[in-house]
């Protein structure tokens, strides 16, 4: 099987019915920049048949993990109820955001695979500039200047979805390993030199 990626502009989105206008906006716009969306739903005001949120969350993010997908969109009324079930399942790393900073660090420095949005709080407009910042980015993107940002962000990415709590608990609430990658402070002063976050 060929995992449909974001690099060929291919994208899995999802939605319940409180997300859906929010969903509809953003595919729309999606698709008039030529991008293969693939839409398990729902498809319309009433949602007649379809899964209740967190289900239809850990269909898509399934999808995700399977290697089906790299990436996905994910709305509800919220965005905290697809999230919270998105990242139940192995290999998604969810997040839910309500603007382009949020979205850009999420990507940027957290590598998440799946971004949530809340259709009763994120406008059409936002909703449109979250996907594109979640779309055109990638672990690291834009901090180039700071010299371990990307390897210590992928040291925690490997890590949080490595993690096995058994083993945790089992080992004494510890991690096996104590090291970690060192933390460039002096990139904190550059970065608001840059004003960025």
């Amino acid at each position: 099987m060929n995992m449909k990626s974001y690099k060929n502009k291919q994208i899995l989105v999802a939605a319940d019915v409180a997300g859906f206008e929010l969903k509809e906006a953003v595919v729309k716009h999606l698709v008039k920049n030529g991008w293969e969306v693939t839409d398990i739903g729902v498809k319309d005001h009433e949602g007649k048949g379809v899964e209740i949120f967190h289900r239809m969350a850990i269909r898509a993010a399934s999808m995700v993990s399977e290697g089906e997908f790299d990436r996905a969109l994910l709305f509800c009324g919220t965005g905290m109820g697809v999230h919270l079930a998105a990242n139940k399942v192995p290999r998604c790393q969810a997040a839910v955001v309500e603007s382009v900073p949020a979205a850009l660090r999420a990507i940027t420095g957290n590598g998440v695979n799946i971004m949530c949005m809340g259709g009763y709080y994120v406008s059409h407009q936002m909703g449109i500039e979250i996907a594109e910042a979640f779309l055109n980015n990638e672990l690291g993107s834009g901090y180039e200047w700071w010299e371990t940002f990307y390897e210590y962000h992928k040291f925690a990415h490997d890590e949080i979805d490595n993690f096995n709590y058994d083993e945790y608990k089992k080992n004494g609430f510890q991690f096996a390993s104590q090291e970690t990658p060192r933390y460039d402070w002096d990139g904190i002063n550059k970065k608001k030199a840059k004003g960025c976050m």
